[in-house]
């Protein structure tokens, strides 16, 4: 069996630590379970080494966010596979077999991700991930169970086990080669949008990403920030474009980024009219940010860059216009 670690990021979070630790605890004889603690200021390292003994703590000298804090902590974590879960994750039985059948069984699978429903409401799928992630050829993300703000209830429609393009960051399974191979996630996103970046480029290096519906996990989000926090307005658009910048065929990259000033734009005015200047603001900075980091981001590209990224057109289209709500298989 392939030594796993579970490796769950923590930044002043002792509340979710007490409350969803124990359910990784019980549910995960195969692996070693670390906490990486961003630089907290409460006592989460301190109530873990009271109460979850087992643990093994990595200390961050700073906050570094998603991207960094993981990059950071994963440098002292010996594993064939990292399982970066969230501390908002609630596990289920027998959670990491099927994934760990999957890396045994399929070589060419370097990232997997597990089904990942609603905490709050555990009939519905969970907004980040769902059952596994594409984007549009715009670069908009969307997954299957989730298309914008429109959650599914689980009927079991994506009870299988395909390949996907991107796999969630709230329970990213990956093996420790491929991580090193990227050189991990990109620190310049510090959050959000950070797992979508390392899915593509471990597609271009002809790496598979899977999603597995028999492993079940239970994700409250937003437990750092809410969805509709303009600080996670601001990531989200200036990162799809850095990640558009680093990632696009050549042939494509600046028409794609012209029409997504326009499409972010469209977004930015319909924030205006709604009276959520905030939002709007958040828009504008993420676009200024954007353009301090193009060249960097630039310098960035692979060599080989996939034609295959997106499965949809315009999810926008679909979405607003056509009125297509559910994923299309």
């Amino acid at each position: 069996m392939k030594k796993i670690a579970v490796v769950i990021l923590n930044w002043n979070g002792v509340k979710l630590l007490e409350q969803f630790l124990p359910s990784v605890i019980q549910y995960s004889p195969e692996a070693t379970v670390y906490l990486a603690d961003n630089a907290s200021t409460d006592d989460s390292i301190s109530f873990v080494m009271a109460n979850f003994p087992t643990i093994k703590i990595v200390k961050n000298k700073e906050n570094l966010g998603f991207a960094g804090g993981y990059n950071e902590a994963l440098k002292h974590i010996d594993a064939e596979i990292f399982a970066l879960v969230n501390s908002d994750i609630e596990v289920t039985e027998n959670w990491l077999k099927p994934i760990i059948e999957t890396f045994e069984k399929e070589p060419l699978t370097a990232i997997v991700q597990p089904k990942i429903l609603d905490f709050k409401n555990k009939e519905y799928f969970e907004y980040a991930g769902a059952a596994g992630g594409f984007i549009d050829k715009y670069g908009y993300p969307y997954c299957r169970g989730r298309i914008f703000d429109t959650v599914e209830k689980d009927n079991g429609q994506y009870d299988d086990n395909c390949e996907i393009f991107w796999a969630s960051g709230a329970c990213f399974f990956i093996r420790s080669s491929v991580y090193n191979e990227l050189q991990g996630f990109d620190a310049d996103f510090f959050a959000h949008q950070e797992e979508i970046d390392l899915c593509w480029r471990a597609i271009n290096k002809e790496h598979q990403i899977k999603y597995n519906s028999e492993s079940v996990v239970y994700h409250v989000g937003g437990a750092t920030l809410q969805q509709g926090n303009p600080r996670k307005i601001f990531l989200n658009f200036r990162n799809s474009l850095l990640m558009l910048t680093k990632n696009l065929p050549q042939k494509s990259l600046y028409w794609i980024l012209f029409c997504r000033m326009i499409l972010d734009g469209v977004a930015g005015i319909q924030f205006i009219l709604k009276g959520n200047f905030a939002h709007f603001t958040a828009i504008l900075k993420a676009h200024f940010s954007f353009y301090r980091l193009f060249s960097i981001s630039y310098d960035k590209r692979e060599t080989i860059q996939t034609e295959k990224y997106y499965k949809t057109r315009s999810i926008v289209y679909q979405y607003y216009v056509s009125f297509g709500k559910v994923f299309v298989k």
